[in-house]
Order: structure tokens, then C-alpha cells, then sequence
């Protein structure tokens, strides 16, 4: 899910320092104290140095100054800004009439005001139409190939982990240099699925081994300048995105998989949903400011509220040998979850310098973006169903 999605909705075109808690210059957080100027998005700010503008003539400060202004040449000092002229009404020695004053960064429901006093309403942060859209669509794909004939489904998973780690290669070189080797992870990550869904955890394990020493092997095609942090990068994607996708594959080799799967899934859409809700509703502490500000603690509660409430129900109705009590541990550890893998791929993307992982789906940004609380969740879903109700 995005950094924005559950706590007070950002301000476009807002930046303030790191050191408060805010985006490092990426453009998409809402800083809690400070407003700057506002730049693309995906382009890291600048500072522009302050240029040395010769006086006219005579000592700084005479009246030849004076009558120029600050930067004593009688134009603006750079060349964005406009240059500021006594209009009609306006004597030449009176000050400019102030604008609209700015909006004011420390209010927390993300209202901006305007000249009439007034306050707009809160914006959700990213196009709700779009992301609805496509999440409905990925949810009937999802869901028909997973009770029509599981190994479709097996190909969904294999389908969206290529794409996966074909995001955060190509984000590795482009922000850090970083030349992972897709063509053996790509390989490789669909082994392990496969291998997951056939032959178990031993063939998954077996997988991702043959996979890291593709990546060591592969690697030395290239010059060996680099050779150690290429290969590692490489070692951390195959296991943050093919090997945690396996457990998904896990749970299905069982007799009831789909079920299983269709609670993982909906637990996860549900945690994120209540954390969205609540935290744009009601957030105004933030969780964890200097890694995702938007963030809040309100967001976090409703996650764990709602999560709950679907853990017991799906714990009761969906999972045979289920209890309800039992779906709420559920539903606590994936809030919890969920949670730390969005911050951790929170903070993949600020040491990146970007707020997206792709622009693959309208509204959610790419797949890393919506696989960053399923991947991280679904070991821990894994494992809590076989203590609970067995291997299957």
C-alpha cells in the first residue's frame, strides 16, 4: 500500500526536512511542521545556491541600492520569480498587498484554507476511482482462478513475483546502480513457487538455493567492480519477493487451500482498509514519522480492530476446525504484519529516492506496492493455520 494511504491524507506540493519526521524530498508525506516549495514527483529537491548580484554602482546599502531593492539590479533574483511592480493603486514606497496567507502545515485533517475563510474538504491522496477499479478486477482474477483450477492461480502468483522483482531490480540501478541479475531471479522465483506447490517446504528450500547460487554464478559475467554488493542485493530480492510468496503456495497444497488463501487475502485487503479509514478519518499521531508520516497510530488501531472482526469470521465460517477465537490472534498478527512490511517497503522506497515501485496498476502504483503487506503476511498466515487447524 502507499505511504499515504492510512493517516491524515497529504498536501499536495508540502515538503519539510527529514529531521522532522517527514519524506526525505520524495513529495508524496505530509511534513508536520513545515511547508516547502513543491516539485515533481519521483525527482529529488535541490537547493538552488543564492547567485552573487553585482551592485549598480557605489557602497552596499546607498541609495542606488535602496531604490533597486534586494537584489540590486531592479529585476527578480531568480529567474522563477516574478518581479514585483507598483500597481495604479499602489504607491511606489508602499509594500505589495500580502497574498493569501499559506496554508497552515500543522493541522493534521489536511484541510487547506482559502481566501474566503473557508476549508476544503480532505482528499484521499490518490485517485479512488482508479484504484477501486483495479482492485475489483485483480480481486475476480484472484478469486476464479483460485476455485476453478488451482494451478492458474499457481501462474497468478508466479506472474505477479516476476513483475515484482522485474520493479525492484530495474529501481536498484536506476536509484542506486545496484545491477541485480533479473534473468536467474525471474527463473528462480518461479521455481519456488512451483517447487512450494509440488514438492512442499523442502523443494521451496531447495529452490532458493539453487536460485542464490544462480545469482553468484550469473553475476560473474560482468566486471568484478561491485561483485559483492550486486550478488547480495540479489540474494535479499529472491528471498523478500519469490521466497515469501511461496508460503501463498503453501497454504493452497492443502485440501482446503483456496480457503486458506481467500482468508489470507481478504485479512490482508481488510487491515489495510480499516487502517486507510480510520487513519484518514481520525489519525493525528503518527506511527513512525520518519519512515512513513502519513502513517498514524489511530490507523494502526483500526487495522487491528478490523482485522479481528474478519479473523473471527473467517475463522468460523470459512476454515473447518476453525474457532473464532482463534481468528482474532489471526487477525492481530496480520495488523501487525501487514504493518511492518508496509513501513519496511516504505523504507526501501526513501533510500530510493521514489514513492512508487511502478505505474503498472492506476491508483495503486506498481506490484510491489500491493504485494508489500500480502508478502511479509503470508508466512505468518502459514503458520498460525497449521497450529491451529493442521497442515491439511
Amino acid at each position: 500500500m502507499n505511504d499515504s494511504s492510512w493517516g491524515a491524507p497529504p498536501r499536495a506540493g508540502l515538503w519539510g526536512p527529514a529531521d522532522q519526521g517527514t519524506s526525505s524530498g520524495y513529495g508524496w508525506e505530509v511534513p508536520p511542521s513545515s511547508a516547502g516549495p513543491a516539485h515533481d514527483v519521483g525527482e529529488a529537491a535541490h537547493t538552488r545556491p543564492m547567485p552573487t548580484v553585482p551592485h549598480a554602482g557605489g557602497e552596499p546599502g546607498d541609495a542606488a541600492d535602496r531604490d533597486r531593492g534586494a537584489a540590486g539590479l531592479g529585476g527578480p533574483l531568480f529567474r522563477d520569480e516574478r518581479e514585483q511592480r507598483p500597481g495604479p493603486r499602489q504607491a511606489a514606497g508602499r509594500p505589495p498587498t500580502s497574498p493569501d496567507p499559506a496554508p497552515d502545515p500543522a493541522r493534521s485533517d489536511g484541510a487547506r484554507s482559502t481566501g474566503g475563510g473557508q476549508a476544503k474538504k480532505k482528499s484521499a491522496g490518490r485517485n479512488l476511482r482508479a484504484a477501486i477499479g483495479v482492485g475489483v478486477g485483480l480481486g475476480v482474477i484472484i478469486v476464479a482462478s483460485l476455485f476453478i483450477y488451482k494451478p492458474v492461480f499457481i501462474g497468478v502468483i508466479a506472474v505477479a513475483v516476476v513483475v515484482g522483482l522485474w520493479e525492484l531490480t530495474s529501481r536498484l540501478a536506476e536509484r542506486k546502480d545496484i545491477r541485480v541479475p533479473l534473468a536467474p531471479l525471474a527463473v528462480g522465483g518461479v521455481a519456488m513457487i512451483v517447487a512450494g506447490y509440488v514438492r512442499g517446504a523442502q523443494g521451496a528450500w531447495v529452490a532458493v538455493a539453487l536460485t542464490a547460487l544462480a545469482v553468484l554464478v550469473w553475476r560473474m559475467t560482468e566486471p568484478p567492480d561491485n561483485y559483492l554488493r550486486d550478488v547480495t542485493a540479489g540474494v535479499f530480492a529472491a528471498f523478500y519477493v519469490p521466497f515469501l510468496a511461496t508460503f501463498v503456495a503453501l497454504m493452497l497444497d492443502t485440501e482446503d487451500g483456496p480457503w486458506r488463501v481467500l482468508t489470507f487475502l481478504l485479512l490482508t485487503v481488510v487491515s489495510d482498509t480499516g487502517a486507510y479509514a480510520v487513519g484518514w478519518r481520525f489519525g493525528k499521531h503518527p506511527l513512525a514519522p520518519r519512515i512513513s508520516p502519513g502513517k498514524t497510530r489511530e490507523g494502526l488501531m483500526g487495522a487491528v480492530a478490523f482485522a479481528m472482526v474478519a479473523g473471527a469470521l473467517c475463522m468460523e465460517f470459512l476454515i473447518d476446525g476453525g474457532a473464532w477465537w482463534q481468528g482474532l490472534v489471526l487477525g492481530l498478527a496480520v495488523a501487525v504484519s501487514a504493518t511492518l512490511g508496509d513501513l519496511g517497503e516504505s523504507m526501501i522506497k526513501r533510500d530510493l529516492g521514489i514513492k512508487d515501485m511502478g505505474k503498472l496498476l492506476p491508483g495503486h502504483g506498481g506490484i510491489m506496492d500491493r504485494l508489500d503487506s500480502l508478502l511479509p503476511t503470508a508466512p505468518v498466515v502459514w503458520l498460525l493455520l497449521v497450529i491451529f487447524v493442521g497442515g491439511g
